[in-house]
């Protein structure tokens, strides 16, 4: 498979995976002009469109689309069914697209509905995971999102995430506030900060890379609890997330 990102809005991205026989998925289409455009030019034909949540970043695309392609499957969340989804889907079903089989997980956090799209090593995790940080919390609470990380955290190190913007840099200044002497988180900003420069998406990134440099998945982190003013262990990570959470609102 050939993983593509397409730039759209401000800082978002819409995924394709072209399966390298004309055929493709699209993942998110939150706008129908680069997606098309991106079809045109590689000569693609989408078989499907996998939707992760209802935000019209993320589905306003699918109407155009489905023009275009009437015969086009849209997959998504009971959430997605007045935006376009067609066949809607929950907490472990299996997809088949060609020769793919994506797992669901149901993500909830940003939104109560929200899933993810799992197919090794290839994540579509929405606004639910993004490098070096997570999504904010417009419907679900901070133990809803603890539980989703726990869910993607438990997958290979070798898993691509596929996350929908590209947050990174400001995620990563937000960790070093918080962690100023990680020499993992700082090693990788001036790796980023170097990428951004160039113009270079910092996306997908690994689930290994995560675990080093994405404090929400590191909450039973004793270092990151005292620095959150947490003296004593705590036996609910899912404060710490909620505390995590609450500061980079306000960052």
């Amino acid at each position: 498979m050939n993983l593509i990102s397409i730039p759209a809005f401000q800082d978002n991205y819409i995924w394709l995976m072209d399966d390298q026989n004309g055929h493709c998925i699209i993942v998110d289409p939150g706008e129908s002009a680069p997606v098309l455009r991106a079809l045109q030019e590689k000569n693609l034909t989408p078989d499907a469109i996998f939707l992760t949540h209802h935000h019209n970043d993320h589905v306003g695309g699918v109407g155009d689309i489905v023009l275009k392609y009437p015969s086009i499957k849209v997959y998504g969340p009971q959430e997605t069914a007045s935006k376009g989804a067609k066949i809607i889907l929950k907490q472990g079903d299996l997809v088949e697209c060609g020769a793919q089989k994506y797992q669901i997980f149901h993500v909830p956090g940003h939104t109560k509905g929200h899933i993810a799209y799992y197919s090794a090593p290839y994540l579509f995790c929405g606004d639910t995971m993004f490098s070096a940080g997570c999504g904010r919390l417009f419907e679900g609470t901070p133990e809803q999102m603890y539980l989703s990380f726990q869910q993607l955290a438990a997958l290979p190190d070798e898993t691509l995430i596929c996350a929908a913007h590209e947050y990174t840099l400001s995620n990563l200044k937000f960790a070093r506030s918080i962690l100023p002497q990680d020499s993992d988180i700082e090693t990788y900003e001036q790796q980023v900060t170097q990428m951004r420069k160039k113009g270079l998406p910092t996306l997908p990134s690994t689930l290994k890379i995560e675990r080093k440099i994405n404090l929400f998945l590191r909450c039973h982190d004793v270092d990151l609890q005292n620095k959150l003013g947490i003296s004593t262990p705590v036996n609910e990570p899912s404060h710490v997330f909620a505390l995590l959470r609450q500061q980079k609102d306000s960052f």
